[in-house]
């Protein structure tokens, strides 16, 4: 692998690690929203602004809406997949998961998409080191669900939530194949723009007849920073994660393999934030399997990334 390739590949590392990073702390934003709105339609709101705020930034808006009318049954599937589905399974899971624990298990993305992508992407298969990752990052998702079990936290609402964010892993998995393996020539930022965008819209209208609508919207500072942040974060680390998985040479398992990330960041921030939230010695050995796992899947990455800055501060 000569130079430009291993700078091109890890530029792409560190804009994942900043997308993930960003994806960490919406745990926190959507159980301060959540306290006062709906979760189909707070997740709406903060899409729709999050595609809005993307098409501003990107500013083409005749190219916009060509593109758009070009490539209109491609982005309503990634609509479908990406916002409606895969965030209405979070969010209604969100309503039922402390979210340290929605972190954690949020967190075992990579696992799933490395599934998905072994499935579907000739070049992109399961390793026995990936393969091992998996089953020791499940281990962990046990060990998670057996603490709340013996402490007596958990009910059947919350076991229906971790099966829904499981669902939702594997839902993530799939369209980031999908837009991975699509030879269709649209701009990564019309595309999550308009997928933001159209899946909020859809998410409101979905709201209607399943959810009470709020009284007024005469909510407290917390909830409207939580929906600006959450909104800013989902059109930021959405237009960095699209155009990464457009690039060539970048693969699927690989660029999720840094959602590792996630779990440990959200769920620190949560027990720092959240009231009643706290850390137990189930969920703590949960979060190490679990990035474990992941930093196992990764290993070879890592090692290419910070051997040279290792090697300059050996004594």
């Amino acid at each position: 692998m000569n130079q430009q390739t291993k700078s091109f590949i890890h530029s792409s590392a560190f804009m994942a690690i900043i997308a993930c990073l960003l994806w960490s702390t919406a745990f926190v934003g959507v159980k301060i929203g959540l306290n006062y709105m709906s979760p189909l339609l707070f997740a709406g709101l903060r899409f729709s602004i999050a595609g809005i705020l993307i098409l501003l930034y990107y500013g083409k808006f005749r190219a916009y809406f060509q593109a758009i009318k070009t490539h209109f049954w491609y982005i309503l599937l990634i609509a479908f997949l990406q916002t409606v589905l895969m965030y209405g399974l979070f969010y209604t899971a969100m309503n039922m998961v402390p979210g340290s624990m929605g972190a954690m298990i949020n967190g075992t993305g990579p696992l799933f998409a490395a599934i998905v992508a072994h499935l579907f992407i000739k070049d992109d298969k399961i390793t026995w080191r990936s393969g091992g990752s998996i089953m020791l990052g499940i281990v962990g998702i046990v060990i998670i669900n057996i603490g709340r079990q013996t402490g007596g936290n958990a009910g059947g609402l919350e076991i229906i939530g971790v099966l829904l964010l499981i669902a939702n892993n594997l839902v993530s998995g799939l369209y980031n194949v999908i837009v991975k393996k699509s030879r269709r020539n649209i701009s990564m930022l019309t595309l999550s723009s308009a997928s933001l965008l159209i899946g909020g819209i859809v998410l409101i209208l979905i709201s209607i007849p399943f959810e009470t609508a709020p009284a007024n919207l005469n909510f407290p500072l917390e909830f409207w920073l939580a929906l600006g942040w959450l909104s800013f974060l989902s059109a930021a680390a959405f237009a960095l994660w699209f155009t990464l998985l457009k690039r060539p040479g970048v693969k699927v398992s690989y660029l999720n393999s840094w959602k590792f990330i996630i779990p440990v960041f959200g769920a620190i921030l949560s027990w720092l934030i959240l009231p009643d939230e706290y850390p137990d010695i189930y969920s703590i050995s949960g979060v190490i399997i679990i990035g474990a796992s992941l930093l196992w899947m990764n290993n070879e990455a890592l090692k290419d990334m910070f051997g040279k800055w290792l090697a300059k501060i050996k004594p």
